[in-house]
């Protein structure tokens, strides 16, 4: 607490006397003047931010083009009365994880109506095709969801990874910086601030850098992952009603 006090104390007097001790300058002047290590430090804090502000970015536009074309295909398959009608919708409305799940789902009953049609054991004159294998079906079902998963899960996990590195990589460059102005102090032999205020200046540059780029990724990682756990239950539901619509008319 002494050594912030201190702190504070002393960027007051640099405040003061800035225009006397040349001391004085925006941050962006104080960057330029930082050594380089502190630029590489702010570099790599930069390219993290940047890369997460995309990921957010495109994401969220991603799954609201998303979010649209599953309410219109929710809309056709619910509509329909047969699966061949929202087949031919399918491609038009390629974006939404349902798409994957009921193609899925739809070839795996194709195939199995078609091989019961051919079985030779199958009772002449049967009144419809039955489903050989309703389990079958749901793990055909179960696997392109989990595709679908992995798709929307896709580069989300760099936004954990910026939210959990850039305040260490931050606070490196605080560390760093701190460790300046003591070697400064040692070169000098002076405590005075025109020794020490640069190199601080620097490190706190740092800190605060890391942080911006580590709270925005918190954020949108956390609205992400709601997002896609709200697809997946959608997906779980479809799925389930399509085994429901299957088991009515095929078993």
């Amino acid at each position: 607490m002494r050594t912030l006090g201190y702190y504070a104390i002393a960027m007051q007097i640099q405040a003061v006397g800035a225009s006397e001790t040349g001391m004085g300058g925006s941050v962006v002047e104080w960057v330029a003047r930082s050594t380089p290590l502190s630029k590489a430090v702010l570099l790599v804090l930069f390219l993290f931010s940047i890369t997460s502000w995309g990921i957010a970015l495109h994401k969220l536009w991603e799954y609201r083009r998303l979010e649209r074309q599953t309410s219109s295909f929710l809309d056709v398959f619910r509509r329909s009365k047969k699966f061949s009608e929202v087949q031919s919708v399918c491609r038009s409305l390629v974006h939404s994880p349902l798409v994957g799940v009921f193609q899925a789902g739809y070839a795996e009953l194709n195939a199995q109506l078609r091989h019961g049609t051919e079985d030779a054991e199958a009772p002449a004159g049967s009144a419809r095709p039955t489903l050989r294998s309703f389990d079958a079906l749901d793990r055909a079902l179960l696997r392109a969801s989990s595709v679908e998963a992995n798709k929307l899960e896709h580069r989300v996990h760099l936004l954990a990874t910026t939210a959990s590195i850039t305040p260490f990589i931050g606070l490196f460059g605080t560390v760093m910086g701190i460790v300046g102005a003591f070697q400064g102090i040692a070169a000098t032999g002076s405590t005075d601030l025109s020794v020490v205020a640069t190199p601080i200046g620097e490190s706190l540059i740092a800190t605060a850098a890391g942080l911006a780029a580590a709270i925005p990724a918190v954020y949108f990682y956390n609205h992400l992952t709601n997002q896609i756990k709200i697809h997946l239950s959608t997906m779980e539901d479809f799925s389930l009603e399509f085994l429901n619509i299957a088991e009515r008319n095929f078993t």
